[in-house]
């Protein structure tokens, strides 16, 4: 190497531009002399010396060659390289050993690198990111990030006062990933990636993008974790947690935003932590009868106010709540308690915050270079490359990364109709058509049925869930069939519909028939949710009890006969924290729910029925067996408008008793009302929304009524029933 030469690699060392650091700093052999030296950059060092490894031996002292922290020396009687240590002076005059990070070899593997830059790596999380280890004995840790455009990438933190000269990484041109091994970095530690754009010029400091821990926010630091295997009680849970999820079993799930759903009494601003949820609403859950929790986003996301619905560090479960052991708690006291945990999850989009994704290494990595496809108009946010193979990939793992390392049953993929079409939320002339000229982003679409083929592959049992508002067809069919994959579609035309009829007068209530009976025209062609989210509680639509028609002992009772309906209907059942008590507000996502509501008689009428619902769901074959099946339903009365009386039957399989279904939307009593049953038998009345217990007016059934052989309704026998003002009447044939 030529003086001329060295010297440029010093400038660019001291002066942060150093592109390939391991090809000069450390210990390095000449060529033609065969002298061994060695070069390090330790900014703020009054002195380095070299010694043997293994003795402690001084070999040499490294003399300064620069002001700004540059030491370079011969080991003179070397005569190849060798083992070694740095002791380091520093300006105080302390010193200490350590070990130099340039002295260590690549660990990516040639199969790792190949996959990762083919896209089909399932295990990047295990590569990339940060991982504590130990090398040739060395305790440390392995920093690896994809950033291929980058003229230069450094891992800067804690460990080396933040100087991106100190831990330049090496690259590997083939996959564009940078690595680096650095001893001494410990548990806690915390961590950005320092990036030099190829023009030359430092960009913000970044996140790591595989980060398994990140500080709590407002700060915005990665965190080195602990990324060791958890090891886990929840055996007998995940042996049977396939059956939990298939379409023949009961799904009720609980919707809950965890910074909300309780506060601390006397500290109204501290969040609850993982371990006292674990401790307070999993209980809960389990006492009311849900089957799954449905976690609002937990991925770490800078601003509270996005509900994590703007994710920055997709990997890293929120610090606001506790560690990732205290998340595992969390999760195992779920299983425990047979409650399944299901994760929104958000691939369609992510925020431009500087320490996040967005131009990661100074180009459009992660998202689209085209606004009209990498920019999300109605949200401000950035829309991922989903045809960028490394992109798909990233996003793949991270399903697999919570379904596999924190054991999460199912993920609800949010916002799945932005992600589907090129044009959603654009104007004509803001949007770029797909290969064949519509609107159908095929690359999401692939990126989609991918995702749920690699996750139902290596996660038996594991159920996805869409958030889709459009006519999309087979959402939730089999890719193989031609569908996308989804085990569940949320029935957003469903909750739109009933919502709207409930909303109405009852006397105006029999010119919107239709809003309660059109979803049965297509309720078989997926496999529905019907949700009712926190997406119906926000932005000035108020509570659902507020949105119910009447003085409060209508509005009570409508809510009650609205949830009679829902558990009976036809699709899995999903209701957002708050909804089960009848809340009086809109949620506020920076206070608890009105939980001394619970009080008062018209909010515990709510809380027991359901309650009660849930517990008779789960007891009736009839109304979960054939949930997605056109078999499992009959209407009895579908077109009586001018009393707004609907019934209906559900079946079951291998004669599970029949359930009958009445459902009086006027505040008027009816007596003696004649409706159809398929066979003969005793009908017992196991729900009446009506009942005192529930703080209705306890016009009732009880405790039930036998079928005559009187054809009605088009079957072959019949009941008479009083019908409760404004209420759902449950009838299970009883068994012999």
């Amino acid at each position: 190497m030529t003086e001329p030469a060295i010297d440029e690699l010093i400038e660019a060392a001291i002066s942060g531009n150093a592109t390939d650091p391991f090809a000069f700093l450390g210990m390095h052999q000449h060529e033609e002399t065969g002298a061994v030296e060695v070069r390090v950059m330790l900014p703020g060092a009054a002195g380095v010396a070299v010694l043997e490894r293994e003795s402690r031996k001084l070999r040499t002292t490294l003399q300064r060659v620069h002001a700004d922290g540059f030491f370079a020396g011969v080991v003179i009687d070397a005569k190849k390289p060798f083992a070694y240590l740095l002791e380091i002076t520093e300006a105080d005059g302390t010193r200490r050993v350590t070990e130099d990070a340039f002295r260590f070899g690549p660990l990516l593997g040639e199969i790792d690198r190949h996959l990762l830059a083919e896209g089909n790596h399932w295990e990047i999380h295990k590569k990339l990111g940060c991982h504590l280890m130990a090398v040739d004995g060395v305790s440390g840790a392995h920093f690896a990030v994809w950033a291929p455009n980058a003229k230069r990438v450094s891992v800067v933190g804690s460990f080396n006062n933040w100087d991106g000269r100190r831990h330049p990484m090496r690259l590997h041109p083939g996959c564009g990933m940078w690595e680096i091994f650095v001893p001494e970095v410990a548990l806690g530690d915390i961590y950005k990636f320092e990036i030099l754009h190829r023009d030359g010029y430092l960009l913000p400091l970044k996140a790591d993008p595989l980060a398994f821990q990140a500080q709590c926010p407002p700060a915005t630091a990665s965190v080195v974790a602990d990324t060791t295997p958890f090891i886990w009680d929840d055996d007998d849970w995940m042996a049977k947690r396939a059956e939990r999820g298939r379409i023949d079993q009961p799904i009720s799930v609980y919707e809950v935003h965890l910074g909300s759903w309780r506060r601390d009494p006397d500290q109204p601003s501290r969040f609850l932590t993982y371990r006292e949820l674990a401790e307070l609403l999993v209980p809960y859950v389990k006492r009311m009868g849900f089957t799954h929790i449905e976690l609002m986003p937990i991925n770490e996301f800078p601003f509270y106010g996005s509900w994590g619905y703007q994710p920055i560090s997709l990997f890293a479960p929120t610090a606001r709540y506790g560690s990732l052991h205290d998340f595992k708690a969390f999760i195992e006291a779920c299983h425990r308690a047979e409650i399944g945990v299901i994760l929104d999850w958000v691939p369609g989009h992510f925020p431009s915050d500087s320490h996040g994704l967005a131009q990661f290494d100074g180009t459009h990595l992660y998202e689209h270079q085209d606004s009209r496809q990498g920019f999300h108009p109605e949200w401000n946010t950035l829309i991922y490359n989903y045809g960028r193979n490394e992109v798909s990939n990233f996003l793949i793992n991270n399903a697999l990364f919570w379904c596999e390392r924190f054991h999460i049953d199912g993920l609800r993929v949010d916002a799945v109709a932005s992600m589907l079409y090129l044009d959603y939320a654009r104007k004509d002339g803001e949007w770029i058509p797909n290969e064949y000229g519509d609107n159908k982003n095929l690359e999401a679409i692939a990126f989609l049925r991918n995702m749920n083929e690699q996750l139902h592959e290596r996660c038996p049992g594991v159920i996805t869930i869409a958030e889709e508002s459009t006519s999309w067809p087979a959402i939730s069919r089999p890719v193989k069939r031609g569908g996308l994959g989804f085990d569940y579609k949320w029935n957003m035309g469903w909750m739109h519909d009933t919502l709207g009829y409930m909303k109405k007068d009852p006397i105006h209530r029999r010119y919107h028939h239709h809003g309660m009976t059109f979803g049965l025209v297509y309720a078989f062609a997926e496999n529905f949710m019907l949700p009712l989210s926190h997406d119906e509680v926000v932005h000035m639509k108020g509570s659902l009890i507020g949105r119910m028609p009447g003085d409060t002992w209508q509005q009570f009772a409508n809510l009650r006969a609205y949830y009679g309906f829902m558990w009976t209907h036809p699709g899995k059942k999903l209701l957002f924290m708050g909804g089960e008590f009848g809340q009086g507000r809109e949620w506020n996502h920076d206070e608890s729910l009105d939980w001394h509501q619970l009080d008062i008689h018209w909010h515990q009428g709510i809380h027991r029925l359901v309650a009660d619902l849930n517990q008779v769901y789960q007891d009736t074959p009839a109304l979960f067996q054939m949930d997605c099946e056109q078999d499992g339903f009959q209407w009895v009365k579908v077109d009586n408008k001018d009393e707004s009386v609907f019934a209906f039957v559900r079946k079951g399989l291998r004669g599970a008793p029949p359930v009958l279904v009445i459902c009086n939307f006027t505040p008027l009593p009816r007596g003696d009302w004649r409706f159809g049953v398929p066979q003969a038998g005793y009908y017992e009345e196991i729900i009446n929304t009506d009942l005192e217990h529930y703080g209705g007016s306890n016009v009732n059934n009880l405790p039930g009524v036998t079928a005559e052989a009187t054809p009605w309704d088009g079957l072959s026998h019949s009941v008479v029933v009083t019908l409760p003002p404004l209420s759902t009447l449950i009838f299970r044939m009883k068994s012999e």
